[in-house]
């Protein structure tokens, strides 16, 4: 089965994969993250949630990636909130998120509220699974 948006979408989407893969090895030989625990598995999964928010295949997360990142996350936010979010992932110099910061940040310390929302989805994720299915029938007694 040929990924959507047929052959050229195919071949971004791999030259993207190399790309993002080239700067997880360089994260992979940093000094700096030696100490942190499963760096490997951790960077893959990083890889994966870019490249699914890297709407343009372009190896940055703008304005319009980052909002709909947010509708799919469950947690809307306004224009402001989020240049202020990219701001503060970026330290104020882009107005898109590069994987590098994307990585510093789920990485790094500082709790940004991007990186909070991130590692929330991933718990809401593997938690109570949804019901599927229509809803149970309701009775007008049991209404609030």
């Amino acid at each position: 089965m040929s990924p959507p948006g047929g052959k050229a979408f195919g071949l971004l989407k791999a030259r993207q994969e190399r790309r993002l893969a080239e700067i997880n090895r360089e994260f992979l030989c940093d000094q700096k993250y030696s100490d942190e625990e499963n760096l490997p598995e951790k960077l893959t999964a990083f890889k994966e949630k870019y490249m699914e928010f890297d709407l343009n295949n372009e190896g940055e997360i703008d304005l319009m990636s980052l909002k709909r990142m947010m509708e799919k996350l469950g947690v809307p936010k306004t224009h402001l909130e989020m240049k202020k979010m990219i701001s503060e992932v970026t330290g104020g110099v882009s107005d898109t998120i590069s994987y590098r910061d994307f990585v510093n940040m789920m990485l790094g310390k500082r709790s940004a509220v991007l990186k909070l929302v991130m590692m929330f989805e991933g718990k809401a994720n593997e938690s109570s699974p949804k019901p599927v299915g229509p809803p149970p029938e309701r009775d007008i007694a049991s209404l609030p």
